[in-house]
């Protein structure tokens, strides 16, 4: 089986480590580190939640590390009224014994990429401050990336505002030096990440699974259904994940897309030009800044669904 190589970068809250969880147990992706960013809660809780759904996960000594405290710009804005106090659930899970890495998520990004023989794929899942700085850092490293699947943005309305996803939204301008940088991106936003859910029903039967990480997983769920009210429940930032390594389960649309940067209403948003082509041609994107990006318009459901399940459940021999 062909394998892609991977890096993680999170903000670990309840979707990101359906996520992680699913990278981690894949035979398709080769987990090469995961990097850690403020964003759905403070970066070192970030930190202390990946190390436990690696440790869900059954996973080997993959490296994780601490990047950015807070956005380029402002200050953090936490989405624990969504993830709980300590961004996943509130279920009082032990604390991981593994150790996080010596390196800056900023380092950790560079030598990995550097050292990879195959060609390596980046998929954050969180703000992008960490990505932005690495690409400011170390651009000759960068251009070594062979793409970047992201979850964020929206080619229509947003969630954190009418008008932006909370990951661009909390730093919109690490969201811009990302999109602008030469990159191919896949962008996997608000227009399809609700769409794959797992129900109150499944989870219950995940939580009496044999296997550990189906455990998790379905514990996480039930704890996601009772803060929110609602069932099913999103997979959220996994459809990134599974976009990167099944892309024909989901379908793309190119379009010209510019991060709003303003200080007003729809700071943070993802625009994106998808008027007909002769409207193009006469009123062109009239922004230097945009860019190229394909966006995650539609998907199969249930078989994006029936993956994940699989995947955490009854593992792979």
């Amino acid at each position: 089986m062909n394998k892609t190589s991977m890096i993680l970068d999170v903000d670990t809250g309840v979707d990101d480590a359906f996520a992680v969880l699913f990278a981690a147990m894949h035979p398709a992706i080769r987990l090469l580190g995961v990097t850690c960013v403020d964003g759905n809660t403070n970066v070192d809780q970030v930190v202390a939640n990946t190390l436990k759904v690696l440790d869900a996960a059954g996973a080997g000594d993959i490296p994780v590390a601490r990047g950015a405290v807070r956005p380029l710009l402002g200050e953090s804005k936490y989405a624990e009224y969504v993830h709980g106090a300590d961004g996943m659930g509130d279920l009082g899970i032990a604390p991981s014994q593994r150790r996080i890495d010596k390196r800056s998520a900023v380092e950790l990004l560079r030598d990995l990429i550097e050292e990879s023989v195959d060609p390596v794929t980046l998929v954050p899942l969180a703000p992008l401050t960490n990505v932005a700085l690495f690409l400011r850092a170390f651009p000759e490293t960068a251009k070594k990336l062979h793409r970047i699947v992201l979850m964020g943005g929206s080619a229509s309305a947003g969630n954190a505002t009418a008008a932006a996803e909370f990951n661009v939204w909390h730093d919109p301008e690490a969201a811009a030096i990302v999109f602008q940088s030469g990159v191919p991106i896949t962008m996997y936003g608000l227009d399809v990440f609700m769409r794959p859910g797992v129900t109150r029903e499944e989870a219950n039967r995940l939580v009496q699974s044999a296997q550990t990480s189906a455990q998790f997983g379905g514990a996480l769920i039930n704890a996601f259904i009772e803060r929110l009210g609602v069932s099913p429940i999103t997979l959220g930032d996994y459809g990134a994940v599974a976009t990167a390594i099944h892309p024909e389960l989901f379908t793309t649309e190119m379009f010209d897309v510019v991060v709003d940067t303003s200080s007003g209403p729809a700071r943070g948003q993802t625009i994106c030009d998808r008027r007909d082509s002769f409207l193009k041609e006469l009123e062109p994107l009239d922004l230097e800044d945009s860019a190229k990006v394909r966006v995650v318009m539609d998907l199969d459901v249930e078989a994006v669904r029936q993956l994940w399940l699989k995947t955490i459940d009854k593992g792979w021999s």
